[in-house]
């Protein structure tokens, strides 16, 4: 049978785009080697986040006192923490199934890759001992995590995210190499439930793609959870030790570090994962792995297309998700082109993290006028009322219309409350469409609103300015 989509990785680009396709009719064949999801799913987005909320709601529980309720001696079992993330796991993934199942995607658990080139209009794909034929191919193979070359790594007992999800028990301390959202998130995960962390990060400050002033923010808090935060430090090697690992770092001064631990966890980054895919037989062009693509996710063979983290600027599953239908769109005849402006980037440490758009940096980099907003969460009544003011909404705007250029909220709810932001982008809305929109109180949202009101200099509950 030849059937009109075949679709490689069933992770969120490639079950959102299969559910699409399948919607519009086109008969659709979906090869995933592992468990649908991919890794966001599985190894990523949700248990990540998962076990965070454990970790909050137990550091809350410990605070009690804070919200005068009386809580002793509060503890928590880690291996039923895992239990219930491997059940909320479970449970997503089964739904993605049944959906496939329920649009007549057919499934099928095995590698696939590209038999060379399509002829007369069909593409090849092997899976297992099979051989498979579609009229359309999309590729969304994900991404792997990058395992540097450094000395001692490979003779070295160490973490990936995968190995830190999976552990049921709590090492005494742990080194971090890496400072972006992946290594901050497991850091404020750690460092809740009592693990002695150290983050080492070779940029000149945590989360570098955040706006400097909200990651400073984020800083301060992960150090007063105890969390110790080397910047601008590079490591060297790894020695294996009694009981643990030394990590070898030179820091800004160019002087050298030694950090002993239990555990190291490896989190610079990820890198597509298309090595087994046969592109190169196929014609379909790539550069160190990455598939090149326009912006309706065609590669550089026709009916051929690459979405998520093997192709996309900006590995994340939302975005992922909707280079999927961006995809399925263009098979079924439609003309979409991906645009990334509206995307929003989330952290979920504790204060949550959030923003969309550009940051003050990048905005004074064009060129252009440009006016600030700030609103501190100490003035927002629903942050007092939950006792989490550590934090910020800060808006960039156009000085000369008054367009908003950029969102970002360290907070409490901040990836629930982004969503605002990126409406806002979406639409071009101005300063005056926010402040005329009348928000709900008490809500942690009302930050946005007088931070953007600040950028008129009449917030309602800041000072005034000199």
């Amino acid at each position: 049978m030849k059937y009109d989509v075949a679709i490689i990785g069933g992770g969120p680009a490639g079950y959102t785009a299969a559910e699409r396709a399948a919607q519009g009719g086109l008969s659709t064949i979906l090869f995933e080697k592992n468990a649908l999801g991919g890794v966001c799913l599985n190894e990523g987005c949700v248990p990540t986040k998962t076990l965070l909320y454990s970790a909050k709601t137990y550091d809350n529980i410990k605070h009690a006192s804070k919200y005068a309720v009386k809580a002793e001696n509060p503890s928590f079992d880690l291996p039923k923490i895992i239990a219930r993330k491997n059940k909320v796991v479970k449970k997503l993934t089964a739904g993605i199934r049944m959906k496939m199942t329920e649009h007549g995607v057919v499934m099928v658990t095995a590698e696939a890759c590209i038999q060379g080139r399509a002829t007369d209009g069909t593409i090849t794909i092997a899976a297992g001992e099979e051989l498979y034929e579609a009229a359309n191919l999309l590729i969304c193979t994900g991404s792997e995590t990058v395992i540097p070359p450094i000395p001692g790594l490979a003779e070295t007992e160490y973490w990936t995210s995968r190995e830190a999800l999976q552990s049921k028990e709590l090492p005494a301390s742990l080194v971090i190499i890496g400072g972006g959202v992946i290594g901050m998130e497991f850091a404020c995960l750690y460092a809740t439930l009592g693990v002695d962390v150290t983050v080492v990060e070779m940029m000149p400050a945590i989360l570098p793609p955040a706006d400097e002033e909200m990651g400073a923010i984020v800083r301060k808090r992960m150090e007063a959870l105890g969390v110790k935060i080397h910047t601008s430090c590079k490591v060297t090697g790894f020695d294996s030790v009694s009981g643990g690992v030394m990590t070898h770092v030179l820091d800004p001064q160019g002087r050298e570090l030694q950090f002993s631990s239990d555990k190291v966890l490896l989190s610079i980054g990820r890198r597509a994962d298309t090595a087994a895919l046969n592109l190169d037989a196929a014609g379909v062009k790539a550069e160190r792995g990455r598939i090149a693509v326009n912006k309706k996710m065609e590669t550089s063979v026709r009916n051929i297309y690459a979405i998520g983290d093997c192709c996309s600027p900006i590995m994340l599953a939302h975005v992922a998700s909707a280079e999927g239908e961006v995809a399925a769109e263009n098979i079924m005849g439609a003309s979409c082109d991906m645009d990334y402006k509206t995307v929003p980037s989330c952290v979920y440490t504790l204060p949550e993290m959030a923003w969309v758009g550009m940051t003050e940096k990048a905005a004074v980099e064009t060129g252009r006028k440009i006016k600030v907003g700030r609103f501190p969460l100490i003035g927002n009544g629903k942050s007092l009322i939950m006792n989490e003011t550590d934090g910020m909404v800060k808006i960039i705007a156009d000085e000369k219309y008054g367009e908003i250029l950029g969102v970002h909220i360290v907070g409490p709810h901040a990836t629930d409350l982004i969503v605002e932001g990126a409406l806002a982008l979406r639409l071009e809305a101005t300063a005056d469409e926010i402040i005329s929109t009348v928000h709900a109180h008490p809500t942690v949202g009302e930050a946005l609103a007088e931070a953007t009101l600040d950028l008129q200099g009449r917030a309602i509950h800041l000072p005034p300015q000199a």
